[in-house]
């Protein structure tokens, strides 16, 4: 059995790590109010407009643009949303685990790391990390995810990537948050069943101005409310998820606390007990 002195010790420890837990629940609480709020309201012009982009293209006809076909390279570009910190439970565990059970092909991945939790983890596992950005996460902005857009899609027009996803963690609520693989490039026009059936009924989209230089402004703008709309849920993601850790971290501190209270005070009634009977039977001899 330990000692008084060593458990008195380790129980002092924990003590001091539930404060810091403590601690970094209530800024994450903090944190994720803020982010909470950004991401709502960011949240439907987020749908909005990838929705009304799927629409307008399922609508166009038959449309040869740029951003519609896949280009002669087979490279994929991947924009990896994850966290600069640790301590967040599953939240950078499970954006690796989203990418290493993809079908995406290790070979052909170049990866565009936003956080650099996510970009250390592939990395070892032998993925080509071509960027690392550890600065927009902390306070993403939509000129942040306008730079990262309009930089892969100079890349994608150059034919030096054909494909591009993004990788982000869905905010659903403050306790359920989803990783997510999205295609962005090129664009894959859906058509439902309901649609294509009475397809005959509807009328061609017709672009003012012509299609390729609306498309041209159009698919930019998507692009990035795609990026940015991605970066918000994830900053809500990572705060919801660290204060959920730290919450059961500090539960279990408290349970641990308890039990070394408990420890010790069977340890310090056994050690008054042993001395009384030393001195009763020191008495005894005595007499």
């Amino acid at each position: 059995m330990a000692s008084m002195r060593d458990i008195k010790r380790r129980r002092t420890s924990i003590t001091s790590t539930q404060q810091i837990t403590k601690a970094m629940k209530l800024v994450s609480t903090v944190k994720l109010q803020k982010a909470k709020g950004t991401a709502e309201k960011t949240h439907a012009y987020f749908e909005t407009m990838y929705e009304t982009v799927k629409s307008i293209l399922a609508k166009a006809g038959e449309i040869n643009h740029k951003y519609l076909r896949a280009g002669s390279s087979d490279k994929i570009a991947l924009i990896l949303i994850t966290s600069n910190r640790g301590l967040a439970g599953g939240y950078n565990s499970n954006m690796v685990k989203l990418i290493l059970g993809s079908d995406l092909p290790k070979e052909r991945l170049k990866i565009y790391a936003i956080g650099k939790r996510g970009a250390e983890a592939l990395r070892k596992k032998g993925y080509e990390v071509v960027d690392v950005n550890t600065d927009i996460i902390e306070a993403p902005t939509y000129v942040d995810a306008m730079k990262m857009a309009n930089n892969l899609l100079g890349l994608f027009e150059k034919d030096e990537i054909g494909e591009i996803y993004l990788a982000y963690t869905h905010f659903k609520n403050t306790v359920s948050h989803e990783p997510t693989l999205m295609k962005l490039l090129p664009v894959e026009i859906e058509v439902e069943e309901s649609e294509a059936a009475d397809a005959d009924d509807k009328a061609i989209m017709c672009f003012e101005p012509e299609d390729e230089e609306a498309l041209d402004l159009l698919v930019p703008k998507y692009v990035t409310s795609i990026i940015y709309g991605g970066l918000v849920e994830a900053v809500a993601s990572e705060n919801g998820a660290r204060m959920q850790a730290m919450d059961s971290a500090t539960n279990n501190a408290e349970e641990m606390i308890d039990h070394l209270t408990l420890m010790y005070n069977r340890a310090r009634q056994g050690s008054i007990t042993q001395e009384l009977t030393e001195i009763i039977a020191g008495a005894e001899a005595i007499s």
